[in-house]
């Protein structure tokens, strides 16, 4: 007979460290069945239905019945009683903080206009304290946050973990995010640009779910796209990617915020178009108002929408043109028009494709509503837990 062979390592070591696949492919991917996680980490369905029996009873990991393809299968999450999470969503003009647990579920949240040139430190100062009234609501201890999460709507250099642009957002340049909220909060924080942030929710949770290529375009105050590519959001060289809002559409456009001419977001953002729509008025119109008006059918509040949308869409199509995505998803407070803003962008995005009409990506709004940067934010502080600290250790 053959000479049986004589396993190799630690058959504990082993164990922990197919324990610790499992956990960390349930917190990248958000949820997963118990054949999609044999997928994902490349063992065998028994080994993944033990070590997935196992951290259910000690309370790591939560299952449920569900359905994929028509059949049955066990969904896997991290369990609710692991801890809580904060995400902050900070815009040039608002702010949402959101306090969830480790399966996305929001527990409680709050959102608040900012002013027009908000600084760092204020608002930072509002957060925490912010922060400190959601978990007393809650009736949570401090220490049961396991990190924070922050989506900021402008570019992060991820070596310093400041904005990488001067004057995107005034108040907020050579300020280091994540480390002013740790020192407020005495909790773990990260920092990243809320278009990535977006794209990341749209990934486990929302629209680009089971999706390979996505651009994820996030059409609020500022413009800006998250791009999904083979699976992962494309962060670039220094974490800048995805300045989709400051494509320079009109050389001869206005000046925008970054201190260019014609960007798109100068173009086509809420507040341009709010400033065409209002010139001459003696009374402002609000982003509110001015969908009201289209959806009842106004004129000049319709044309200022599709407008907004054919120059999105023409821009979004030589995005796709150099990306090739299989999806475009539609998100952040522009993407509340709906069609209105929809079908003109998808006119002219398909105009400006280089392929047949059959191979155009689909352009879909977000399932998320406006919470996409903010529960990115919260993938981005589960992402940021140590992995091991979740990890039951045999004795």
């Amino acid at each position: 007979m053959p000479e049986r062979r004589r396993p190799t390592g630690n058959q504990a070591s082993l164990r922990e460290a197919n324990r610790t696949r499992i956990i960390a492919a349930v917190k990248h991917h958000g949820a997963l069945t118990q054949v999609e996680l044999a997928g994902a980490t490349g063992l065998s369905p028994a080994t993944v239905s033990n070590i997935v029996k196992e951290l259910s009873t000690s309370g790591i990991l939560h299952t449920a019945p569900s359905t994929r393809s028509g059949r049955r299968a066990q969904r896997v999450t991290l369990a609710h009683q692991l801890g809580l999470l904060v995400g902050i969503h900070v815009s040039t003009r608002h702010m949402h903080v959101a306090l969830a647990d480790t399966r996305y579920t929001v527990v409680t949240e709050h959102r608040m206009p900012l002013a027009r040139d908000h600084r760092a430190d204020s608002e930072l100062d509002k957060a925490a304290l912010m922060i400190s009234d959601m978990i007393e609501s809650v009736e949570v201890e401090r220490d049961e946050i396991l990190g924070i999460g922050i989506a900021v709507s402008a570019p992060i250099d991820r070596r310093t973990g400041t904005i990488a642009r001067h004057g995107i957002m005034r108040g907020w340049d050579s300020v280091a995010i994540a480390e002013k909220m740790t020192l407020r909060t005495g909790c773990p924080t990260h920092v990243e640009n809320s278009s990535n942030l977006a794209a990341l929710a749209e990934l486990r949770l929302g629209a680009a779910r089971g999706k390979s290529d996505v651009v994820v375009l996030e059409l609020s105050d500022g413009i800006g796209a998250g791009i999904i590519a083979d699976g992962r959001v494309l962060r670039g060289h220094h974490g800048t990617a995805g300045e989709f809002g400051h494509m320079v559409v009109d050389s001869r456009g206005p000046i925008c915020r970054c201190g260019n001419r014609g960007c798109l977001e100068a173009v086509a953002g809420i507040d341009a178009v709010l400033d065409d729509i209002n010139e001459g008025r003696k009374r402002s119109v609000k982003f509110t108002d001015l969908v009201v008006a289209a959806m009842t059918g106004d004129g000049a509040s319709i044309r200022a929408i599709a407008d907004a949308g054919r120059s999105i869409g023409r821009a979004a199509g030589g995005l796709a043109n150099l990306l090739d995505p299989e999806r475009v998803v539609v998100g952040g407070e522009f993407a509340r028009a709906g069609e209105l803003l929809l079908g003109p962008m998808r006119h002219a995005f398909e105009s400006a494709l280089l392929r047949d009409v059959d191979e155009t990506p689909d352009v879909v709004q977000t399932h998320l509503d406006q919470r996409g940067p903010v529960l990115g934010a919260l993938a981005l502080a589960i992402d940021s837990v140590n992995v091991q600290d979740l990890v039951p250790r045999n004795d």
